[in-house]
């Protein structure tokens, strides 16, 4: 099913910004073929936050790679899908008109901002390449642009920084430079991966504030990768939750904390730390995440699972339609949302 989510991301003006349809990834290795996304839909438009979630290697961040097009190839290879931006499938662009989108309409802050940025260019020379190669400009021009976007970000004394390296800048600072960088040439989409990982909690919370602020001013989709529901909470409009490669649960944010549909997102949540807990045993989800190479039969969860039964180990759900604005890919969703069969 392309699912609630695209239904939403749709809204009133037509065609989606983003469209994955059935997005199917995979990387052949030496001991075998990893499935790493397995059918993936969903959908973002301009103005929206789209928040993709899951533990390691549940094919959040292979997802994005697809749709920016930069899947290690080999061994990654996309086998099945669409990807639609405005309309047009990235899949069947030639490699020039995918450079061409990539980075002036849609552009990813990659999550260890010290290994993204070259450490013998300044931040400034960095910044400035974007406005040279994608619009012409001299150095000087680009180097004014590359100050403007320092200022933008809230960089300090951005003039004087701007010759700086990217070694002399704090974690915080370093992402707040690779968020200029993806602002640089305003384009539609923003993929954000795991942007605050690394980042003590005030600091995090300052670079989802910043990225929220500048979403809602330059109107752009923004899809967030998290394997943290808490950081979230506030920014994201809309929830897909990822398990083994599939998304296991879509939902409005408001109703994925309200009442979670599907066990893996219950325990996701649990997880979270919370003030009211003070001095309890944080819970933890039992187990494992699967090997994408032996991937369970049935709901691929279901090793994990509290409420797992002979069903869930033979036969995978499909993404059941909760409501026009969820699904969950659980054969006891109901049970879930505390409510039963009639």
């Amino acid at each position: 099913m392309a699912g609630p989510a695209t239904d939403e991301a749709a809204g009133r003006d037509g065609t989606p910004l983003l469209d994955v349809r059935d997005l199917h990834v995979e990387f052949r290795t030496r001991d075998g073929v990893a499935k790493a996304v397995n059918g993936v839909s969903y959908s973002v438009r301009s103005h929206q936050t789209l928040a993709v979630l899951g533990e390691s290697g549940s094919g959040k961040s292979v997802t994005a790679q697809a749709v920016m097009g930069i899947l290690d190839s080999p061994p990654g290879y996309v086998t099945r899908g669409e990807i639609l931006f405005q309309g047009r499938d990235l899949l069947t662009m030639s490699g020039e008109e995918r450079r061409r989108v990539r980075g002036a309409r849609m552009a990813m802050i990659f999550q260890d901002a010290l290994s993204s940025l070259n450490p013998v260019l300044t931040v400034g020379d960095q910044l400035g390449e974007m406005f040279r190669v994608h619009q012409g400009m001299s150095r000087k021009a680009a180097r004014a642009k590359a100050v403007e976007l320092m200022d933008r970000v809230r960089i300090p004394a951005a003039r004087e920084r701007v010759g700086q390296y990217p070694h002399q800048f704090s974690g915080g600072m370093r992402q707040r430079v690779m968020i200029a960088m993806a602002l640089a040439l305003e384009p539609e989409l923003i993929i954000a991966d795991e942007p605050t990982t690394a980042l003590d909690v005030t600091v995090q919370a300052q670079v989802m504030e910043l990225l929220a602020e500048l979403q809602r001013e330059y109107g752009m989709g923004l899809i967030l990768i998290t394997h943290d529901l808490g950081v979230v909470a506030d920014v994201a409009d809309h929830i897909a939750v990822m398990y083994a490669g599939r998304i296991v649960e879509t939902a409005p944010v408001h109703e994925i904390y309200k009442r979670p549909a599907h066990p893996y997102t219950k325990g996701l949540l649990e997880s979270i730390p919370r003030l009211d807990h003070k001095g309890q045993e944080l819970y933890a989800i039992k187990g494992l995440p699967p090997n994408l190479l032996r991937i369970p039969p049935g709901c691929a969860f279901h090793p994990r699972c509290p409420m797992a039964r002979e069903v869930c180990r033979t036969d995978e759900p499909e993404l059941y339609r909760v409501s026009d604005t969820r699904g969950s890919a659980c054969h006891f969703w109901r049970e879930c949302l505390g409510e039963h069969e009639h």
